[in-house]
């Protein structure tokens, strides 16, 4: 018996006579899942490509593990402490940070942006030279410091290397008791030379500037205060394990991070975003597969006399309910199957080709990223799977409640 209805759902599909307007609906309803479908794959993957892209972006500038402060913004850094984490084995090289925003002026203009004062020994580890657009890597020669800006920091600030390279300022406010009156005096003043522009992407672009660690020690008065400390670790190296070595041997004053950890909160957006998109998306489709319920339930009407036949065949009023669920089943596999390899094309040819461009300027990546994960088939199949059974299941009941004798006559 269940051949036997997959065998009715099938003609009732395909049948190879006339086409007529219940066929039409079934082939719009194949229509609108295969939209959907491939919609939702395509979103889905774009929102992978997106995670994937934050973490390449971030890992250009941060380093395989940071240490931070677990209280406030800053902590006192030591010969005692620099010695415990260069100890450690696998660990290659440690950097010392300070890090704050602070306005620059240049000429007539002024921009607030993020001061990362580093170690020499950065530009050695760090891949920013890779992406230098006009300039040298240079941080310190002799008595003179030179900054590193993004290309959105430059641009605000109508500064061009090749052509006035002098004339930049950054000033930092000092740290004032409650109730002072702020004065000239409440701020500091220091003069460097703009060395090179470099462009990664937006977020770093448009903030970022980079200058010697002792230029920013200076200029924010933090003497042996520094904001982090970055590690470099030996190629091959288990950076958990160095991690939990990190943590034990620093105690709970510290806490050690990882690149996901540092931009946790923009991962655990793009994740949001992406399960929003989803929740709408198979809403969406929900609602284009009603076309499906108006096609079975047309159906219901016009194969009446097909049912009483049944019926008087023996035919059950479960055996006739199977027969409209394999009909929804059987256009809802069609579309799906249609839209999932619609999907994977588009999505394939959009790694290949980047036909479809971010709209912005970027060393890393131009093209819309996309990246294709098992998981968003089977969330996708599971959606497909129980909008079939629920927009389904009212047309088969209908259809098995036929009267039997009148529709006979």
């Amino acid at each position: 018996m269940l051949n036997l209805s997959s065998f009715i759902a099938k003609r009732y599909f395909a049948s190879k006579k006339k086409k007529n307007f219940i066929q039409v609906l079934s082939w719009i309803s194949v229509i609108g899942v295969a939209i959907g479908t491939a919609a939702l794959i395509v979103v889905l993957s774009v929102f992978n490509g997106l995670q994937d892209f934050v973490r390449s972006v971030y890992n250009s500038f941060d380093a395989p593990l940071t240490i931070q402060a677990s209280v406030g913004k800053s902590f006192e850094m030591t010969p005692e402490l620099r010695a415990k984490v260069e100890s450690i084995e696998g660990v290659n090289i440690v950097t010392e940070v300070i890090e704050d925003n602070a306005l620059i002026l240049f000429q007539d203009q002024q921009v607030v942006a993020k001061i990362k004062g580093v170690d020499s020994n950065y530009a050695s580890v760090n891949r920013l030279d890779t992406f230098l657009v006009r300039g040298k890597m240079k941080l310190k020669e002799g008595d003179i410091n030179y900054a590193i800006l993004g290309t959105g920091v430059a641009y605000n600030l109508s500064l061009r290397i090749d052509v006035n390279s002098y004339g930049m300022q950054i000033v930092y406010p000092k740290k004032l008791r409650p109730g002072m009156p702020v004065t000239n005096n409440s701020i500091t003043r220091k003069s460097i030379v703009p060395a090179a522009i470099f462009n990664i992407e937006p977020v770093y672009n448009e903030s970022y500037v980079f200058v010697p660690l002792s230029f920013a020690q200076d200029l924010m008065d933090y003497e042996n205060k520094r904001t982090s400390i970055e590690l470099y670790l030996d190629e091959g190296v288990s950076i958990n394990k160095i991690k939990e070595e990190v943590s034990s041997r620093l105690g709970d004053g510290f806490e050690v991070l990882d690149s996901d950890e540092l931009h946790s909160s923009l991962l655990k957006a793009i994740k949001i975003e992406k399960l929003f998109a989803y929740i709408t998306l198979s809403f969406i489709m929900a609602i284009a597969s009603f076309n499906i319920f108006f096609t079975l339930s047309m159906l219901a009407i016009e194969k009446k006399r097909d049912i009483s036949v049944l019926y008087s065949f023996g035919a059950t009023a479960q055996f006739i309910r199977q027969i409209f669920l394999k009909q929804g089943s059987i256009i809802s596999l069609v579309g799906s199957v249609i839209g999932l390899l619609a999907g994977l094309a588009l999505c394939l040819l959009q790694q290949k080709f980047g036909l479809v461009s971010m709209g912005m300027q970027s060393a890393v990546m131009n093209a819309y990223p996309v990246k294709l994960e098992v998981t968003d088939f089977i969330m996708v199949g599971v959606s497909i799977f129980l909008i079939t059974i629920l927009i389904s299941y009212r047309p088969a009941i209908i259809a098995s409640r036929v009267e039997t004798v009148k529709n006979l006559n």
